[in-house]
This record gives structure tokens, C-alpha cells and sequence, in this order.
């Protein structure tokens, strides 16, 4: 059983945003939801892996962004619902940051130092921000920050390195005011820009500088621990300093990720169509799956 693929019409595309060689439009579907269909890069696996962020996300209880693979003219993407009703919208972290922190640089997507830790817990901390709409609130979760820092949990999970200011925000809604958006954007996880001839070196590899337990260490937040640092947090570092924050949290996010079983991983890898995803690809994203569950599942003693 694969994952089912959604056939967006040619004639679909009403906004088209050509970016390079990527598509990426806005829609209707047949049942009336405006969707977004955004095209992968060629010779990456950005489709594969954030479907496959989407139902790891499901698993773990988070609210997340739905996306499905999608085909349009042939090109391959995925598709998803927009997080927005009608007359709400989408506040972007930079843009919320800039209002609380006097000259907050909000042009700034990549390197932008500002975007710190602390700064996104004291924002999301505020009584005025709900957690996000229509989402079970397990008891353990006081606040929004208390979600985010299950975020950075999915972040570590699956080597997510695009958490900069513009991939998490909160939705403004007329009749119920604010609320931390659902998780999205996670394409940029799970090795998938990796050539398969790298993906079966680290495998294999008996040299440490190469192996797989290296590699997933030295992925990257896109939040810093200051303003002044000059290297952003460690996906692991941001999820432990953002635990600490708020141990029941980071308590909570620790057991639904200790729940899973390598199976899970296993099963969700394999229901991804053998035409969107190598078998290097598919190995080599679940033994950093693996290892970074190992990972996160040790720090546990830090929030008994």
C-alpha cells in the first residue's frame, strides 16, 4: 500500500509563482478547500520528506500542516490545505518578533541571530495566544510554548534544518483572536537533498568523521541561543533548551516520541511510492529516524 497521489488539474494554477524551475500555486480543490501545490526541486526529495514529516507529525499528536503527494502536468509536489480561513490570517514569527523586539530584522530568512530560543518561548508564553484551533490539548501542555517545543522535538526527530522566523507563526482569527499556527514546512529534513552515492558511503562507512551518528549531529536549528551567536542551535541543543523552558513539555514530547516503534518508521518510509524515493534514500532516512529517536530518547532523564 502507497501513499495515494493527488491529480492537481492542468488547468488548476489561478496564481502561479514560478520560482527557478519550481511551481508553486494556489488552488480550489473539488471540495471547495483553497490549496497550495508546491513543486519539489528536481534531483531532491523535498515531496518524499514532507509527507513523510506529515505523518510522523500524526503520530507523535502534533498539529500539523497536511500535505499530500501531488502530480500537476507531470511535475511532481505535494499538496496542502491553507491554515487560513477565510478573513484570518497567517502572522509569521518574524513578523510577531518584530512588534514585541525594538529593530527586529525581519528581511532576514537564513542566519538571522535575532531569532533566539528565548525569545520565541517569552512571545509564546502570552495568555493571548491559544494553542492551535480544533487540536486535543493533552493536560500536560499548559501553552502555545509548551506545543513549539514539540516542534523542536519533530525539528530533531527528522533533522529538520528550516525553523528560521518565517517557518512557524500564528494564525489571527476575527472571532477567537490568536493562535500558534500548526507545524509546517519540514522539506528540508531527512537527508533529502543527500546523492544516493553519499546516503551508501555514511551507511557503510567504517570512518566516524562519516558515519550516520556524525552526520545527524551536526544538523541545524534555525534558532540561535543568543543574539550574538554565530552559529544557530543543534536541532537536539534547541529541543533540550527549549524542554527546559518547560519540563512538563519537554516530559510529555519525550514519551509520545519514546511510543514509537522502529516499525512505525518503517511503514510510513514504505507506503512512499517507489518512483518518488531510492531505496538509499528510504534506508538512509530511517536509520537517522533511528538514531536521533536514541538520541532524544536519552535525554529523558533530564525531565523525569
Amino acid at each position: 500500500m502507497t501513499f495515494p497521489i493527488v491529480e492537481v488539474p492542468s488547468d488548476a494554477s489561478t496564481q502561479l509563482e514560478q520560482l527557478g524551475t519550481k511551481a508553486k500555486f494556489w488552488y480550489w480543490s473539488g471540495d471547495g478547500r483553497s490549496m497550495l501545490f508546491k513543486e519539489g526541486r528536481p534531483g531532491t526529495g523535498e515531496n518524499w520528506s514532507e509527507k513523510v514529516c506529515c505523518e510522523i507529525a500524526r503520530q507523535l499528536g502534533l498539529p500539523h500542516a497536511e500535505y499530500e503527494l501531488a502530480l500537476w502536468r507531470d511535475r511532481k509536489g505535494v499538496a496542502t490545505p491553507s491554515l487560513v480561513s477565510e478573513g484570518n490570517r497567517l502572522i509569521h514569527g518574524n513578523e510577531l518578533l518584530a512588534r514585541v523586539f525594538d529593530q527586529y530584522e525581519t528581511a532576514i530568512r537564513f542566519r538571522a541571530s535575532q531569532h533566539t530560543l528565548r525569545r520565541v518561548a517569552a512571545v509564546l508564553r502570552s495568555p493571548a495566544i491559544e494553542v492551535p484551533t480544533d487540536w486535543n490539548r493533552p493536560h500536560e501542555i499548559e501553552n502555545a510554548a509548551g506545543v513549539f517545543v514539540g516542534y523542536l522535538l519533530l525539528d530533531a526527530l527528522v533533522g529538520n534544518q528550516d525553523r528560521h522566523h518565517e517557518n512557524w507563526g500564528l494564525i489571527y482569527s476575527t472571532k477567537s483572536g490568536l493562535a500558534l499556527a500548526p507545524t509546517f514546512d519540514h522539506a528540508s529534513s531527512l537527508g533529502r537533498n543527500e546523492t544516493d552515492e553519499n546516503r551508501i558511503e555514511r551507511l557503510s562507512t567504517s570512518d566516524k568523521g562519516r558515519s550516520m551518528e556524525h552526520y545527524v549531529a551536526r544538523a541545524r536549528s534555525g534558532l540561535y541561543e543568543t543574539h550574538t551567536s554565530r552559529k544557530a542551535m543543534a536541532t537536539l541543543d534547541a529541543f533540550v533548551e527549549g524542554a527546559k523552558l518547560d519540563a512538563n513539555a519537554g516530559h510529555y514530547w519525550l514519551g509520545q516520541v519514546a511510543a514509537l516503534q522502529p516499525h512505525v518508521f518503517r511503514e510510513i518510509l514504505d507506503q512512499v511510492p517507489d518512483d518518488w524515493i531510492s531505496p538509499a534514500a528510504r534506508s538512509f532516512a530511517f536509520a537517522m529516524l533511528e538514531i536521533n529517536r536514541h538520541r532524544l530518547v536519552a535525554k529523558r532523564k533530564l525531565f523525569p
